[in-house]
């Protein structure tokens, strides 16, 4: 099976979710467009690949902002066909926000950010749109000495609530401070994961546990509040947050009265530390941790059962004759009371896989490059990108497994070896079939050649 072919494979279980043939054709020739397009992925040099240069372009923007489709419902089948590579009852889904850069200052949805690339002594600002993104985590190491795989499952929009101007009446900001309660990305986080646990029952997986691994954004009271059923959390929280234990069973009060924090807990030398294995870095390494039972945070989880983890600082080199240096140590709160502290522990390192995400999606792909200004049109088109990435993604384990085998194109002798295929290796693969084998696109009306994308990167 060829990388093609199985791409192919994956859109056509989204016949199903467009109102007509021809709208579920031109999505096709969207995917293939904005994966095998050179330079910047705008609409122009999308079209321009998939040789539609000479017809009109009306109706490719319509598709976004005119035609009935739901962007999220495009990862329902992506899930049900990668479930197959997470066979344990623990599902870990990885959920992280990520900010895409805007200029147009009419685009309805735009507003300023902080810039994350900003250093910590000076916060920069930036113009852009924000989006919460979920990535299903494949332990891929369960069988090999494979990294662990993010696959994205969603990909919403989550703007800000705009400010009132100076002029604005009293109802009206009145109006925004109960917006800013409501619409804050906590509370969108919480719908998210509703969203997941919906979306794993529609596709057959209601005996699965989801566990979210979020960082410390997503550690307040509002997600431990929101919790749906058959979803748990792992979040990394504060050093200095006032836990207890509860009380005494002959006590009239539920908390404890004695109180400790995350870093008590680290420098207790009464607590041993244990060692597990973990697979990170391309191999099994072991770390050190400490482990709390049956903690309570009133300030954050209320009466919520959490259980504690303390990650000991691990030892690192920059070189192979430097000293060794140590990172910071890692505070863990998760509301999974029973379970495996291995498998809770990695899927928490696994989730640098949506950071990889979030690499591939920015600079490989240009995920935000498209000029819109439709309201609709704005969160649907960067959605739609981002569905093709997780269907070359999974279509490229199909194919090939998780490995880089010989279908690649083989690195420069100054690149060290890699186990698994980059985005830009899935990527140079897929044109150079396209090209190759111009049978399998001829029902989508697609004539992609080399000229044709050369052409489109110089349009």
């Amino acid at each position: 099976m060829t990388l093609l072919a199985a791409f192919l494979f994956l859109l056509s279980q989204w016949q199903t979710l467009f109102p007509q043939q021809r709208t579920w054709k031109r999505s096709v020739r969207h995917a293939l467009g904005t994966i095998c397009c050179l330079g910047r992925r705008t609409l122009t040099r999308i079209i321009w690949t998939n040789g539609g240069q000479n017809s009109s372009w009306g109706q490719e923007y319509l598709f976004y902002s005119r035609s009935s489709w739901d962007p999220q419902q495009l990862f329902l089948p992506l899930l049900r066909q990668a479930l197959a590579f997470c066979p344990q009852r623990l599902v870990g889904v990885a959920v992280d926000d990520t900010r895409l850069r805007k200029t147009g200052l009419r685009i309805p949805q735009a507003a300023y950010h902080r810039d994350p690339l900003s250093p910590p002594f000076h916060v920069n600002l930036m113009r852009g749109l924000r989006f919460l993104q979920a990535s299903l985590l494949l332990p891929l190491h369960r069988r090999a000495a494979w990294p662990a795989r993010g696959l994205p499952i969603r990909f919403e929009e989550v703007s800000v609530v705009k400010k009132p101007g100076k002029r604005a009446s009293p109802e009206a900001r009145q109006q925004y401070k109960k917006d800013r309660k409501l619409y804050n990305l906590s509370q969108r986080f919480v719908q998210t994961m509703q969203a997941l646990r919906s979306a794993f029952d529609q596709v057959g997986a209601q005996l699965k546990l989801l566990v979210i691994a979020g960082d410390g954004s997503f550690c307040n009271r509002t997600v431990f509040a929101g919790l749906p059923a058959r979803v748990d959390i792992i979040a990394r929280c504060r050093k200095d947050a006032v836990l207890c234990f509860p009380a005494e069973k002959d006590a009239r009060r539920f908390y404890g009265a004695q109180r400790f924090t995350p870093e008590q807990v680290r420098q207790d030398d009464t607590l041993a530390w244990k060692t597990t294995k973990i697979f990170y870095g391309g191999r099994r390494r072991k770390i050190r941790y400490k482990e709390v039972s049956s903690v309570l945070w009133r300030g954050g989880a209320k009466r919520r059962w959490l259980r504690l983890f303390v990650l000991a600082p691990t030892p690192y080199r920059k070189r192979k004759s430097s000293r060794l240096y140590y990172r910071q140590p890692a505070y863990l709160l998760t509301s999974v009371r029973a379970g495996s502290t291995r498998q809770l522990l990695q899927i928490y390192f696994d989730r640098w896989q949506i950071e990889v995400n979030h690499r591939d999606e920015k600079d490989t792909l240009g995920v935000g490059q498209a000029q819109f200004w439709n309201p609709v049109s704005v969160p649907k088109q960067p959605a739609f990108a981002v569905a093709s990435y997780s269907a070359l993604l999974l279509a490229s384990l199909k194919a090939f497994g998780p490995g880089r085998g010989d279908a690649y194109a083989p690195l420069p002798k100054w690149r060290r070896n890699s186990k698994r295929p980059s985005c830009l290796d899935l990527i140079t693969l897929l044109r150079k079939e396209v090209v190759e084998h111009p049978e399998l696109l001829e029902q989508f009306k697609i004539k992609m050649t080399d000229q044709a994308l050369h052409s489109a990167a110089a349009a």
